[in-house]
């Protein structure tokens, strides 16, 4: 389905930012938004970095975008969303990649108590050390639960 499509769909206006935003986040990867006013750039004339995120908060909003914010880092935006999957994050370089979801169904995990709420989703960050860092050799960098 072309972006075009994709906006028609969820019932937005379909303008040459929101286009290119969708083709952006169809390339793939787990996207600042830096990165994507960069690449948005390279398509059209001109766009503001507000713009960028406007757009994006409008492809959130409209399930055709997803936004993830690991733990201490800015938040990344990828085009695969309603299928529950998690994340691997590198705890070094920041590198993000996915990871389906493996056992049971959506939500993977049950909560002890739900306190009333209706959980449609769980969100599961995992991290760990890239094979890129690994093969530095260099020790795992602390985290906020190491004792000093």
């Amino acid at each position: 389905m072309s972006a075009a499509e994709q906006l028609r769909s969820r019932g937005l206006r379909v303008t040459r930012p929101r286009t290119a935003v969708l083709d952006v986040l169809a390339q793939g990867g787990h996207l600042g938004v830096a990165e994507i006013a960069r690449q948005v750039r390279g398509r059209i004339d001109s766009v503001s970095t507000q713009a960028v995120y406007d757009v994006l908060d409008a492809l959130t909003r409209a399930g055709l975008a997803r936004r993830i914010e690991p733990a201490g880092g800015a938040a990344r935006y990828e085009a695969r969303t309603g299928d529950n999957h998690h994340h691997l994050v590198c705890r070094r370089c920041g590198e993000v990649s996915d990871v389906d979801c493996t056992v049971g169904s959506a939500p993977c995990l049950e909560p002890g108590t739900t306190h009333g709420f209706d959980i449609d989703e769980a969100e599961v960050t995992f991290w760990g050390l890239c094979p890129a860092c690994q093969a530095t050799g260099v020790e795992r960098l602390p985290t906020a639960t190491s004792s000093a």
